[in-house]
């Protein structure tokens, strides 16, 4: 009998496709619409191109470094071609797409480099909030390439791309530290802590990423939302998916899938802060942010990272006038000495400012529970949201009614030869007085209790609204 085969080792996996920078922006923009810049004649060749096009039929402008060209580093010549590039922008009120694979300053050009990096700083931070800018991470970034992107309003990042501040290399000479440049800064690790907004496997996905996402942002501050025909929902009914006893988790995502157009998310920064969804979707063909408690992860209960990932995403929104759908199920605020160590009171505060200062319409529905400061920064009625729904099976109030109970009642509960009962007596009585929403309703907490079933038609009505000032 012959010995059996030696086991072949598992093949590696394939390289990822990487494509030129004239192919990034030819693949980005509509075809047969790309213009690039001519380079200026005697002088040196940038390592950076920079273009303009359409992207679903609308102008944007664009620019691609070339890590193949002294790894992308960044000098005078590169630096006019960006800073031309978000000029135009801005005076265009276009939106920018930079494909970002940079070594930093070049070494060469001393503080020359240095300077050509802040000048670029300057004009990212000046297009904030005035034209939307996106940046892709498509390899190394590194030094003033991992600056210039975290000044821009969303980042997509490659699964094999890395950002740093200071390579390996460096960290080993100062710590005698020994990290990987994926374990320093790769895409899982940015995608955890905020940096990354949302990762693609590769590139010509993450291209496809920006097209989706600007499909929803506006050329400029002050322009039109962009607009499509209405598209179906998810089916089935939203409370489907929403057990009724609130200490059962479910995914909040399946719920804003039967309200949302083709039940189409485009998560924000999925891997950060998971107990709170961020998302761009359509409702009746209009653009919208949706802004959810995640019951799935720690039973969608408010933390300072949580509260900062809300806050920036809904100045994002603010900023290029998306209308806002906030989906609330929360305990209430994380408490502990960990929570006050990381700024929960500035976060927590972060979020309630977002929330009131925006002039988008801007509706709330409360599906089950809405408990303390929590129900306060989602988007409550006292913060000018357009208009609050609530289901039927909603509880509003400072905490929840046993939690109340052993509060209010320790005495009689104490005493009673039935503890439990009288827990439960004492449980009932205050969530029928003060955690119904019929009693919310009567106090103008609840513009109106709706059938689950009805919510995306309310909230469509809702959002044709002029914000509540």
């Amino acid at each position: 009998m012959s010995a059996p085969a030696a086991a072949r080792p598992a093949a590696a996996p394939p390289a990822p496709v990487r494509l030129r920078p004239a192919e990034r922006l030819r693949l980005l923009c509509d075809p047969g619409t790309l213009r690039l810049d001519e380079v200026p004649a005697g002088g040196p060749v940038p390592s950076v191109l920079g273009a303009a096009g359409d992207v679903g039929g609308r102008p944007v402008a664009c620019y691609a470094h070339d890590a193949a060209v002294a790894g992308g580093s960044v000098g005078a010549a590169e630096a006019d071609v960006v800073v031309a590039t978000l000029r135009r922008a801005r005076r265009d009120g276009v939106p920018v797409v930079g494909f970002v694979e940079s070594a930093g300053a070049r070494l060469q050009e001393g503080a020359l480099g240095l300077d050509a990096y802040a000048r670029i700083l300057f004009e990212d931070v000046a297009g904030q909030g005035v034209v939307p800018q996106v940046s892709v991470v498509t390899g190394t970034a590194a030094g003033g390439g991992c600056y210039s992107p975290a000044l821009t309003d969303f980042i997509v990042m490659t699964r094999d791309a890395t950002m740093f501040l200071t390579g390996p290399r460096v960290v080993r000479e100062a710590l005698g530290e020994d990290v990987a440049p994926a374990e320093l800064g790769g895409a899982r690790v940015h995608e955890r802590n905020g940096v990354c907004h949302v990762v693609a496997e590769d590139e010509a996905e993450a291209i496809t990423v920006v097209q989706e996402l600007l499909g929803h942002l506006p050329s400029h501050a002050g322009g039109a939302v962009p607009q499509q025909p209405a598209a179906a929902p998810a089916p089935g009914r939203p409370d489907a998916f929403v057990p009724r006893d609130p200490r059962r988790v479910y995914d909040i995502r399946d719920v804003a899938r039967t309200i949302v157009d083709g039940g189409r998310l485009l998560e924000i920064a999925p891997g950060w802060a998971t107990n709170l969804v961020t998302a761009f979707a359509r409702l009746g063909g209009q653009s919208i942010g949706v802004v959810a408690n995640q019951p799935r992860s720690l039973g969608g209960i408010l933390d300072a990272e949580a509260a900062r990932k809300g806050a920036a995403f809904v100045d994002a929104c603010t900023a290029f006038g998306v209308p806002l759908v906030v989906l609330v199920d929360t305990p209430g605020f994380m408490p502990g000495r960990r929570q006050e160590t990381n700024g929960i009171i500035r976060h927590g505060a972060g979020l309630v400012r977002a929330f009131a200062a925006s002039p988008v319409p801007r509706a709330t529905v409360i599906l089950r529970k809405a408990y303390g400061g929590a129900y306060i920064a989602m988007n409550s009625a006292g913060l000018g949201a357009t208009v609050t729904f609530a289901w039927p099976s909603a509880e509003i109030g400072i905490m929840g009614a046993r939690a109340a109970a052993r509060i209010l009642g320790r005495r009689d509960i104490a005493a009673a030869v039935d503890p439990g009962a009288a827990l439960d007596g004492h449980a009932r009585r205050y969530g029928e007085q003060h955690l119904s929403v019929g009693a919310a309703r009567a106090a103008g907490l609840v513009d109106e209790v709706v059938d689950p079933g009805l919510t995306r038609a309310r909230l469509a009505a809702a959002l044709a609204r002029p914000a509540r000032r």
